[in-house]
Parts: structure tokens; sequence; C-alpha cells
């Protein structure tokens, strides 16, 4: 009877024939094929060097690790093989006359074994953990090999040698566009159209064609070659390219500033095509641009609604409970903004939640890892500035420029406005406005341009903040950005009320607040709350008192909801700002107990962050 520390390194279970042993924790199944391969090795280690030749010895010593390293195959292939090399030891493994179906899943050494000997499996391994050099050393092995040993000559005639050269060119220009290689790509795409256009396959050339637009598509007419893509795509019954090419039309019509409903009817058309061949990789595609495109719009709600919908429709089980997992783009892409979303609400537990499973099933190396580490240094850098950690923020910056350039200097000025590095700030807005403006990164102007804006009013400079408030909102209505519409607007509102008319402020906010209440990020909503009540006691000087000290009860209301909100995302700063607010307005009410209850908190938030210089009533 085994003890019960064996029990612990070894514990069969049988299934349909198959022992499933656990030893030293690796997890390995014993197989008939196993067996047998072991009782080689017995009668190996038996027979003399007398009964067996050096060259059988030879041979089955260059037999054995094939063998051992190779996936199962059935016994009488074995006893083939052995026989083959020596004939005296093929009697030791032979059997059960009939044929025995004695193979098991492969153990993780077979299977890497097994990938080394595949050299595209090799070059699609290579390439999803950004190795340039093997995976390119692995596709071009891949294709000399296919053309050396005629694979496809020998079923195509001369035609699959062709075939095998104009692949190879496309796979060849794919991989350098994967890895940023352009020029190199557009040569191996131009060699990729020439063959393919002297055998006349329009089928690579409809490939090389959306290749095409996908290094082109900085140009201006990148969309005629886009739509003329899609149209042959269709001609020549090809729905997999016919739906990636919608797909990149319906980003680049969101980026020119379509409406919404425009685009969702184009992706319910791609959504046809993908049910009726089945394409279940790009109804995730569709699902993950829907919520992309509706955070675009400043729809959280709907972009939360499609990232659940995309989870929905696949499992989160882990792999050993054999369910497949999805670890595609578009999966990494809901996941992403579904951290973001949480974040934004405060709820950072549910966000670090989705991270972690995000880094455990997109680890550090894979292809799409850079999207979960942008989102996690994004959120992480939000709450450093949330809690006034400027330097961790700082610290931050390094690791988002590394991932997305332009996103990096962006945070890099705001980290410097906090710091009242107004005049470094200031250079590197106006320098990212001009590169973002060349390439029409609608979105980040708008961005920059509202950090400028504040800019200016920090340095009491409100009147030059105005017209490029001006400017942002009308970019944000151009491109239909509504919840950029919506900030800027507060920004307006602002302005206008460090300008002495509160009046036309409060006018402002109703139009912008709706918005912002509904589908904002708490911490806007808690500005805009703060704003409200600002402009409440600025229009309240002009009132009669029994009605001045109604404005001021309601300004106290919406203050506690502005710290709320800020007290969700850890706001200590604005926290402080509002309670210092809420202590002036309790002592113009003559309320002395909530006066010191505010004033004491302020004390504390004070001592704990001390002031950056700023006044704290005239920031947003």
């Amino acid at each position: 009877m085994a003890s019960v520390h064996e029990s612990l390194y070894f514990n069969p279970m049988m299934t349909n024939g198959v022992v499933h042993a656990n030893v030293f924790g690796i997890k390995d199944w014993v197989t008939p094929y196993k067996i047998a391969v072991l009782v080689l090795l017995n009668e190996m280690g038996r027979t003399g060097e007398g009964a067996v030749s050096l060259m059988e010895r030879r041979r089955l010593n260059q037999l054995l690790l094939p063998l051992l390293q190779g996936p199962d195959i059935t016994l009488s292939k074995l006893y083939k093989l052995i026989e083959d090399s020596c004939p005296q030891l093929a009697n030791s493994v032979q059997i059960r006359e009939e044929e025995v179906s004695c193979s098991g899943p492969l153990s993780q050494k077979q299977a890497e074994f097994f990938l080394s000997q595949q050299h595209y499996l090799s070059y699609l391994n290579n390439l999803r953990v950004q190795d340039v050099f093997s995976s390119t050393h692995s596709l071009l092995h891949y294709f000399d090999r296919l053309i050396l040993t005629g694979a496809e000559s020998k079923s195509n005639g001369e035609e699959g040698y062709g075939r095998s050269l104009r692949y190879a060119a496309l796979n060849l220009a794919a991989l350098h566009c994967r890895f940023g290689h352009y020029q190199q790509a557009e040569l191996a795409l131009q060699e990729a159209i020439r063959i393919a256009q002297e055998s006349n396959d329009h089928v690579c050339l409809q490939h090389c064609l959306s290749w095409l637009y996908v290094l082109g598509q900085k140009r201006s007419d990148s969309y005629v070659l886009l739509e003329h893509s899609v149209k042959k795509a269709v001609h020549f019954g090809l729905p997999y390219l016919a739906s990636l090419g919608i797909q990149s039309l319906v980003q680049q019509r969101a980026f020119a500033g379509k409406t919404a409903n425009k685009l969702m009817d184009a992706l319910k058309d791609s959504d046809l095509l993908h049910w009726k061949h089945s394409l279940s990789e790009l109804i995730d595609i569709s699902i993950a641009q829907k919520t992309a495109i509706w955070r675009l719009y400043g729809r959280s709600t709907m972009a939360l609604q499609q990232a659940q919908m995309l989870l929905s429709m696949n499992s989160l089980e882990s792999v050993n409970s054999g369910v497949q997992q999805n670890n595609t783009e578009s999966f990494a892409v809901a996941l992403c903004h579904l951290a973001e979303l949480h974040a934004e609400q405060g709820c950072f537990a549910a966000a670090s939640e989705v991270l972690k499973h995000l880094k455990e099933r997109f680890p550090p190396n894979s292809q799409h890892a850079q999207l979960w580490m942008l989102c996690d240094q994004k959120i992480q850098f939000d709450r450093a500035m949330n809690d006034g950690k400027f330097h961790l923020a700082d610290s931050l910056v390094t690791g988002i420029t590394a991932l997305n350039s332009i996103e990096g200097v962006y945070r890099k000025a705001v980290v410097l406005q906090a710091q009242n590095q107004m005049s470094e700030a200031h250079k590197l807005l106006q320098k990212l406005l001009s590169y973002c403006e060349k390439l029409k990164n609608t979105e980040m102007v708008i961005s920059v341009l509202l950090s400028v804006a504040e800019l200016y009013w920090r340095s009491a400079s409100p009147t030059i903040a105005m017209p490029v408030l001006l400017q942002a909102l009308a970019l944000s209505k151009e491109y239909r950005l509504q919840y950029l519409a919506s900030e800027t607007v507060l920004n307006l509102a602002f302005a206008q009320l460090i300008l002495g008319i509160p009046e036309q402020a409060l006018t402002l906010l109703h139009m912008a607040i709706e918005p912002i209440l509904a589908d904002g990020a708490i911490l806007d909503k808690g500005r805009a709350m703060f704003l409200v009540a600002k402009c409440q006691v600025a229009s309240a000087a002009s009132y009669e008192p029994p009605k001045r000290a109604e404005a001021l009860e309601a300004a106290i209301e919406n203050l506690n909801e502005a710290k709320n909100y800020f007290a969700k995302v850890d706001c200590k700063e604005r926290i402080r700002d509002v309670v210092y607010f809420q202590a002036r307005l309790y002592h113009a009410l003559g309320k002395t107990q909530e006066r010191n209850r505010c004033a004491m908190l302020f004390r504390q938030l004070h001592q704990e962050l001390p002031s950056h210089g700023v006044p704290l009533i005239n920031h947003l």
C-alpha cells in the first residue's frame, strides 16, 4: 500500500485505458505507446553487446530521441521502425494482432518538440512573442523547404511553385508591416503583386490590395482604395476580406466624424456576413469596434454594454477546465476598455481584477500585451494625479511614452502643469499640438487645446483662453465627439465665471451637465457639480438676503455631491478645495458648528497635501 507521501507525488487515474499521472507536478499521460518504448529501453539494457551489432545499436540510439520526444504513434508503426533498425529487438514489443489506437494527449515536451519541427507554426509562435529575427528565419525557411521539396508542385504542377513564391512574398510583407518595417513591407508587397499578376491570381491580389491600404492608410485617398478592395472582395466571394474592409471603413469614417447611426448600420451589414459564413473571430472584432466607437463618441454606457456582450460570448474559464480561451486582439481591446471604464467610475478593485486577468491571458512577451500595459500605466497615472502624487505620476510617464509616444508627451505636459512649471508645459503642448494636427489626431488635438486653455486661466489670462476653447468646441462638434464637446463647454463656463459673468456660465452648464452626469467619469462629474456650486455662489452676490441664503444652501448641497464624487476616486486635493469652499459658505450662513467641522477637515488635508501655489477657488 502506498504511503501518504508517495500519493502526493503519484496519483494515477485510469480513463478509457489511458493512465493520467501527475509526477512532481508535471501532468503527463501513460499510454500503451509509452509502455512499449519503456519495454524497448529495458530490452536494450538487458541485451549484451554481442547480440546486437554496433551498427544496429547506433541506429537504435538515433531512433530513441524522436520516439521519446515525438507524439504517440500506432504500435504497428513503432514495430516497423524498430524492425528496420534492429530485427532482434522488434519481437519484444510485438502484440493486442489487431491494430490498436494507443495515442494519448501530447505532453508539454512533446508539444514543444512537435512545434519546433513545424516551421510555419514556429513562425507564428515567434511572431506572437515579437521575435523579429526568429520569425523571419522560420518564415523564409518554411517557404524554402516548401519549394525545394516540391510539396505543392506535385499536386498543382508549375502553378504550385509560383503560388509558393507569391504567398511567401505576401507573408513577408505582412511580417514587416507587423514590426513597423514599412519600406521593406512595400517592397515585398510589390513582388507579391507582380507574381500574382503574372499568374492571374485574383485571390492573392485581393490580399495584396488589403495590405496596400494598411501601408497607405495615412494618405488622404486611402478610402478610395479601401472601397475598391471591399467591392472586389465581394465579387470574388471573399467574405473575410470584405468584412475586414468594411470594419476599416467604419473606423476611418468614425475618425472623420460620421454619425453613429450610419456607422452602426455599416457594421450591421458586416455582421450579416459574419453570421452567414460563421466568421466568429470577425464577430468579436465587430463588437470590439462598436465598443471603441461608443467610447470615442463619449457614450460610456453603450461602450460598457458592448464590452460585456463580447465577454458573455466567450467563457472566462481557465484552460485547465477544457474550455478554449479567446486570446485575440479584439478580446484584449474589449477587456482594456472594460478596465478603463471601471477605473473612470472609481471601481479600482474591479479594474485591477480585469487587468489581472489580462496579464494571465496575455503574458508580457505575447503579441497583444502592449494593450494592457498601456491601459495599466494610464490607470496608475490617473490615480497618482488624483492623489496629488505628482512625482509618482512623473515616473510613470516614461513607461507610457515607450508604449505610446503621443500619450506619453501629453501626460508629461499634464504633470508639468500640475507642478506649476507653466512655461515648460506650454512649450511641450504647442509642439504636441502641431504634431497631432499633422497626423489629424483630432481627439488628442482637442485634449491639448483644453490643457492650453487651462494654462492660460491659471496664469490669470482667461480672455486668451476663450478663442482656444471655442476652437476646441468647433472641432468637437464637427467630429461629433459629444463628451469632449461637453467637457469644452464646462471649461468655457469656468472661463466665464472667472471673467465675472456667472449667469451666462450657469446657462452654459445646463447644456453640458446632462451628458457628463449620464456618461462622464466620476472625476468629471465632481468637477461639474463643483463648478455649478461656484456659479450659484457668484450669482447670489446680487440677491436679497433670503434668496441669497437659499442659493448658498443649494450650493452646499451641490458641493456635498461633488465631494462624494471626488471621494470615489480618492482625489484628496479636490476634496480639500470643496471643504474649504463649504467652510466659507457655512461661515456666511452663520453655521459655526458645520464651518468648524469643514475647517478641521480642510486643515488635515492641507497638511497632508500642501498647496502648490494655485488659488484654491480658481481651479476647475
